[in-house]
């Protein structure tokens, strides 16, 4: 791998984990006045509205204006769909009929998962380096959301089996957009991908619209659904795509684990909660198993 590519992918993926990571307050408050799929819906349109004033910007400036086949148009949209639709319907559903220790601990499953699809769909190889890596931060990841807070209630089944669907879901669209990002403009592509997850959003948005409804907008609502929509989704989003078009798929995944590191950072900040000596061991094992993985 070359080392510019390598940093400015590691450095993406590491970017958009550590803004996914700390969405989730932001997120917190914003869901007790507006419902999930209608926030999704939201997140989407103001994504790719963000992404499209991006792209009229830097076409204009560079005054280009490439042709889009249909194509690779319908294949951002169901690649959109499988990411921005299935995989997050999934989260929420599994979220909501489970616990956030176990949203954690099972959606870090993830880059295993792209450790199985990108053989299959890139034809990378899976190196003893790069399962070395995997096992590494994998274990680095468990120490700091430490497995113990897990609940294996039977009540909560259906919740972390939606959980475990997130996590391949979210795993498979990675792959595809390293695969698309072959093929033309990534900015285009993302922008296209997020309105994918459009269609599966406003029919559930809709029925939580008419049935929950949507509570008071005050400014720091505003300013939440500003952030979510425009740098969680818009920025972070992109920076992911872009991390998977410039690494191989299964070191690219690894960043994923900066999430858990940085909402645990931010619990420590704003909420005074306790560095443990276990998670110090994690964040050095994930470290560990990335700069691995960037060794091939």
């Amino acid at each position: 791998m070359r080392k510019h590519h390598t940093f400015t992918g590691l450095l993406s993926g590491l970017v958009a984990a550590s803004i996914w990571g700390g969405m989730y307050v932001v997120s917190k408050v914003v869901l007790e006045v507006i419902p999930p799929f209608t926030l999704l819906l939201m997140r989407l349109l103001m994504g790719a509205a963000t992404l499209g004033v991006a792209i009229v910007f830097i076409n204009r400036k560079a005054d280009k204006n490439a042709a889009l086949s249909k194509e690779t148009f319908w294949r951002s949209v169901l690649i959109g769909l499988v990411g921005y639709g299935i995989s997050l319907g999934f989260q929420f559903v599994g979220t909501k009929l489970s616990t956030a220790s176990n949203g954690a601990l099972v959606t870090s499953a993830t880059p295993a998962f792209v450790l199985l699809f990108a053989p299959i769909l890139l034809g990378e190889k899976t190196t003893a380096r790069r399962i070395v890596a995997l096992v590494l931060s994998s274990l680095g990841v468990l120490a700091v959301i430490d497995p113990r807070n897990a609940e294996l209630s039977p009540s909560l089944f259906w919740g972390n089996i939606s959980l475990l669907a997130a996590a391949l879901t979210w795993a498979l669209y990675s792959v595809l957009v390293r695969k698309l990002s072959q093929s033309g403009d990534l900015l285009v592509f993302s922008a296209i991908m997020l309105l994918g997850g459009v269609p599966f959003s406003i029919p559930l948005s809709i029925w939580e619209l008419s049935t929950v409804g949507v509570g008071a907008i005050t400014p720091a609502i505003v300013g939440g659904l500003l952030f979510l929509g425009i740098v969680a989704t818009a920025v972070g989003m992109f920076l992911w795509n872009y991390a998977f078009a410039q690494l191989p798929a299964a070191v690219a995944s690894l960043t994923f684990f900066a999430q858990p590191v940085v909402g645990t950072l931010l619990g420590w900040f704003f909420l005074s909660e306790e560095i443990t000596p276990l998670f110090l061991v994690g964040g050095a094992l994930i470290g560990i198993g990335i700069l691995i993985a960037t060794r091939d």
